[in-house]
């Protein structure tokens, strides 16, 4: 999938979870390439559009606890539960060197997970990890 085809999915995906949620289960999400010789920002959708590059790297700081014993393949994804305020609350690897990550600025995964709205909500996630499984961010 291109770039503006993964925008789409993801926005209408994560439209899908939060309305099976009642309310936003994630209010921000930013798309990264992470090669090794360096890192970009491709999209980004939330609150703090002006300030979340100025502290991207350790908003990711439990994020990367995480995924530091993991390799996901592409669709696999990851929680931090315990990732509080604008901690990066979820990853998901949408392509060889492309990963979205997903975050709610106000509440751990932990206090999301409370609901039981969750559950309901989590099929959409798993619907978005489908989509890019069969047709992965190039």
């Amino acid at each position: 999938m291109t770039l503006a085809d993964a925008r789409v999915a993801i926005l209408s995906s994560l439209a899908r979870v939060n309305a099976a949620y009642g309310q936003p289960l994630f209010n921000e999400w930013v798309l990264v390439a992470l090669r090794a010789d360096r890192g970009s920002i491709l999209a980004y959708d939330g609150p703090r559009a002006e300030s979340y590059q100025k502290q991207f790297r350790l908003d990711m700081a439990s994020m990367m606890k995480e995924l530091a014993s993991q390799k996901l393949g592409i669709g696999d994804f990851v929680f931090a539960a315990e990732a509080h305020g604008s901690h990066y609350d979820s990853c998901m690897r949408i392509g060889a060197t492309s990963y979205l990550f997903c975050n709610h600025t106000q509440r751990t995964m932990t206090e999301l997970r409370q609901s039981p709205l969750w559950l309901n909500a989590q099929k959409h996630w798993v619907k978005l990890s489908q989509v890019v499984s069969a047709d992965p961010l190039e």
